[in-house]
């Protein structure tokens, strides 16, 4: 299925890019997570299972069991805080 990713933040300076299409068989948000790590390069470190990584799916905000459909825009950002 095609779907639009979003990064941001300092996950968007690692990747270097702020959003990509992208063709995935992954059914959840997990699995496109591990998928995305597979890929190399700066991947594995800008989405590592031990950094706190939110996640919204359609603009809503979710956690890695969410189901991914075809079309949905999935964004990936570090947790922040304001001041």
């Amino acid at each position: 299925m095609n779907i639009t990713l979003r990064y941001f933040a300092s996950i968007r300076e690692a990747l270097g890019t702020s959003s990509q299409a992208w063709q995935t068989q992954a059914g959840t948000v997990a699995a496109l997570r591990d998928e995305l790590m597979a890929q190399g390069g700066a991947y594995p470190e800008a989405l590592a299972r031990g950094k706190a990584i939110r996640v919204a799916v359609n603009q809503v905000m979710t956690d890695e069991s969410a189901a991914i459909n075809e079309g949905a825009e999935v964004a990936f950002f570090p947790p922040v805080t304001g001041g």
